[in-house]
């Protein structure tokens, strides 16, 4: 029996895998920030969030300790998140331009988010142990979103996170260099990559990143999407070992 991305998602929820993320998430969610005293944070593993028909799928780094810590939805409750989302609505895969919370009315079209580490970590900096411990989602997300035919990677880490997970489930092709607006065929059965900055403070409030160059990404997507090029990803239906507890 295939999984769901609901069955997915749950399990995402209770994992704690990594003591150390799990210690910093739990202790974020305690000790709040000053401005949030008043949230109920979620401090809790982010599963992903959109159209289960996406064709779409962007895969970012992890949940922010005040973003989607606090409010359990990908890219929802901080700056990469307003940056994210208001490009996607400028692009047609949202319904709105703002992410603030899970009961928003917020809802993607054709388009899935993810990330390549459920938990807030210290520096935004996973180990390369806990991105290995998160590995089996991501794998199992893309098992579960067989019509996506183009892949947004948001920075490096995401970008080798979504390569490593393509490796588990057989690409065996060269990996791409990550550079912003690159533009990747990896074969056929396999999604269109394009790879981008992350919509980070760091980049945006300095320039690395601006709106036009983030609309620029999702432009090249859509006429990937409308043009019909990407063949739909077609992973193999194998088991994964190495799923268990």
């Amino acid at each position: 029996m295939e999984d769901s991305l609901d069955q997915i998602g749950r399990e995402v929820i209770e994992c704690r895998r990594c003591p150390r993320l799990v210690a910093y998430r739990e202790a974020i969610a305690r000790i709040k920030r000053r401005r949030f005293q008043d949230w109920d944070y979620w401090g809790r593993p982010v599963p992903g969030f959109g159209d289960p028909q996406a064709r779409l799928l962007v895969v970012g780094l992890a949940p922010a300790a005040h973003g989607a810590n606090r409010t359990g939805r990908m890219f929802t409750g901080d700056g990469s998140g307003d940056f994210l989302i208001a490009a996607l609505y400028r692009a047609g895969f949202a319904n709105q331009p703002t992410s603030t919370h899970r009961e928003d009315g917020l809802a993607l079209r054709d388009a899935y988010l993810t990330a390549v580490v459920r938990c807030a970590p210290p520096d935004n900096r996973p180990s390369q142990e806990e991105q290995a411990n998160c590995l089996p989602y991501l794998v199992r997300e893309l098992r579960a979103l067989p019509r996506v035919q183009v892949v947004v990677t948001l920075g490096q880490i995401a970008t080798g996170g979504f390569l490593a997970a393509l490796r588990v489930l057989g690409y065996d092709g060269p990996r791409p260099a990550f550079r912003h607006g690159a533009v990747y065929r990896l074969g056929s059965g396999w999604p269109t990559l394009i790879t981008s900055y992350h919509p980070s403070r760091q980049n945006t409030q300095t320039g690395r990143l601006t709106s036009e160059m983030f609309d620029e990404i999702w432009a090249l997507a859509k006429g990937f999407l409308q043009g019909g090029s990407a063949p739909p990803f077609l992973p193999p239906r194998c088991p994964l070992g190495g799923e268990g507890d």
